[in-house]
């Protein structure tokens, strides 16, 4: 997996997993790759995919079952869906009201552009 250098990698790890929930590769109750094979999967150091377990376990979006591994927590989609939004709107949103500030482009021209991105 190529990782960015804008994010912590275990980060980076968490939004891949969270990704991959969201699109359905796993589902709530279900059980996911356990920390060697997520980073043999991927060929990072195990420490770093317990980061990010530990990180989504913490947003109740996975669980430890003691000796059976990780799993998909009911309500994962959810909190995910919750947490990209704060992403978004924590993170990225100011990026881009600041670029669209420093471009001089009015509301209804980002309206429009909106408007017609959507219809293509």
């Amino acid at each position: 997996m190529p990782f960015n250098e804008t994010r912590p990698i275990y980060q980076q790890i968490a939004d891949r997993l969270a990704d991959e929930v969201m699109r359905g590769v796993y589902h709530e109750g279900e059980r996911i790759p356990s920390v060697r094979e997520y980073a043999a999967l991927l060929g990072v150091n195990p420490n770093t995919v317990v980061r990010a377990y530990d990180y989504l376990q913490i947003r109740d979006i996975i669980f430890n079952k003691r000796g059976l591994g990780y799993f998909v927590a009911d309500g994962a989609v959810d909190a995910i869906a919750r947490m990209s939004l704060a992403t978004f709107r924590d993170e990225e949103l100011p990026r881009i009201v600041e670029r669209i500030s420093a471009l001089g482009i009015s509301p209804q021209q980002l309206l429009d552009m909106i408007k017609n991105y959507s219809h293509s």
